[in-house]
């Protein structure tokens, strides 16, 4: 096992999702939980400090200006600094980070759409101002599956000062949705100086392992590795669960903690999928 690995969190939208259906509240974008329901933001920050996450991922993944706009009457800045404020205040007085967590504009680039270089730099320096602003310790570039992209964002991201981390979302053949492999990764992104690169989302340990390790060995850049929990397994009852548990999602990441810096979860983990890494990397958690 590789030493000093960084334990990240899990799930946030899933997670967040959950905890409004137990609440009987609407299910919305969860960046609208920021200024809605910040009680159970502050909750699952708290759940993944609890269970012994090092960076935590503020709930601001889609509060990107497109995506406010079309959902709410809300302003980005309103949204991004509440998100942050609201991670950075439950993990008060412990050493852990707080990272703006961005995702992909749900429009495309040319030539596939109709989004310039320069839309797409004005849409996410709107997040990141707002994010660096409030206190965000590094900027999380994460679930791309465009890798032009994720290089227009994180080329805007370096302009703040603090780590920027990229990572893309691979389908079980070793590619994003847009042909991207991760040799293109490394070439595209190794000359702007990130601070991390690697992949998350869209496949469970048992496919995404074999993705991650194509990475190894190609590049100084220290790897992250996010998978998710499986495809969702729907019970007779209508009742949906993980295919993952937390300790068979612990045994299926084994491999990559021989090669990669910084570890969580995706789509369908939790809290309980943290503090079981936690344990196999020898770490306490609260």
């Amino acid at each position: 096992m590789k030493q000093n690995i960084t334990l990240l969190d899990g799930a946030l939208g899933t997670a967040l999702w959950a905890k409004a259906e137990a609440h009987g509240w609407k299910k919305e974008p969860v960046w609208i939980y920021n200024l809605e329901h910040p009680e159970i933001v502050s909750e699952i920050a708290r759940e993944y400090a609890d269970a012994g996450s090092e960076i935590i991922l503020a709930n601001t993944f889609g509060a990107n200006g497109p995506s406010v706009a079309r959902s709410s009457s809300y302003a980005v800045r309103d949204v991004v600094t509440a998100g942050v404020k609201l991670a950075k205040d439950a993990v008060a007085g412990r050493s852990i980070r707080v990272g703006l967590d961005v995702g992909p504009l749900s429009e495309l680039m040319e030539p596939y759409g109709d989004l310039e270089e320069e839309e797409v730099a004005e849409i996410y320096a709107e997040m990141f101002t707002a994010g660096i602003e409030a206190g965000a310790d590094l900027i999380f570039l994460e679930t791309f599956i465009d890798l032009a992209m994720l290089r227009v964002a994180a080329e805007e991201a370096k302009k703040y000062g603090v780590p920027v981390f990229c990572s893309l979302s691979f389908e079980r053949l070793g590619k994003t949705m847009m042909g991207n492999s991760p040799d293109d990764m490394i070439e595209e992104l190794e000359p702007l100086g990130v601070d991390a690169i690697g992949m998350n989302c869209s496949l469970g340990p048992d496919l995404a392992v074999p993705i991650i390790q194509k990475f190894a060995g190609k590049t100084a850049i220290p790897l992250l590795f996010k998978p998710n929990a499986g495809m969702p397994v729907l019970a007779a009852d209508g009742t949906e669960s993980a295919a993952f548990s937390a300790k068979a999602f612990a045994d299926g990441i084994m491999p990559a903690l021989e090669f990669v810096d910084y570890i969580g979860g995706c789509c369908g983990s939790a809290p309980s999928y943290i503090r079981e890494i936690a344990g196999r990397l020898g770490k306490c958690a609260d």
